[in-house]
């Protein structure tokens, strides 16, 4: 998950954090200052990028250091897994993570200038195929042709 600041999150999938540190060096501009952990897997960003490292076992924040904003998201990510009584894994674990990452930067939006916003991107959208990834006949469970 990338924070911005005063701005969104970008997230992704990775299985490992060191492939994540790729994906941000890719994503974030040179002479950015990130936010990070103590994990090992963080320590090549220092060539590229201003890093402000915090240890947890020691504080939550300290001289400007602090995850605060990236745990805020695994935390809702995790009460939504809970939520729907099922674990979010393999193909869905990027979908669900963009939507609870669209939740977070839309939060202070109210839910009916959201709902108007995502009734506008559906229409603009058009109408799905009836022939989804290979699906023949699919219909929605409860759904009445």
């Amino acid at each position: 998950m990338i924070r911005e600041r005063g701005g969104n999150s970008v997230p992704a999938v990775f299985n490992t954090e060191s492939q994540a540190a790729s994906f941000i060096r890719a994503r974030i501009a040179k002479g950015t200052v990130v936010r990070a952990d103590e994990a090992a897997s963080w320590d090549n960003l220092h060539e590229r990028f201003e890093i402000k490292r915090i240890n947890h076992q020691e504080a939550y924040s300290l001289d400007g250091a602090c995850t605060n904003m990236a745990e805020e998201y695994f935390s809702g990510l995790r009460r939504s897994e809970i939520g729907i009584h099922h674990h979010i894994a393999g193909a869905y674990l990027l979908r669900y993570a963009q939507e609870s990452s669209w939740r977070e930067d839309n939060r202070r939006i109210p839910n009916g200038d959201q709902a108007r916003r995502l009734a506008a991107l559906a229409i603009k959208r058009g109408k799905y195929p009836r022939k989804i990834r290979g699906l023949r006949d699919y219909t929605a469970p409860g759904c009445h042709r």
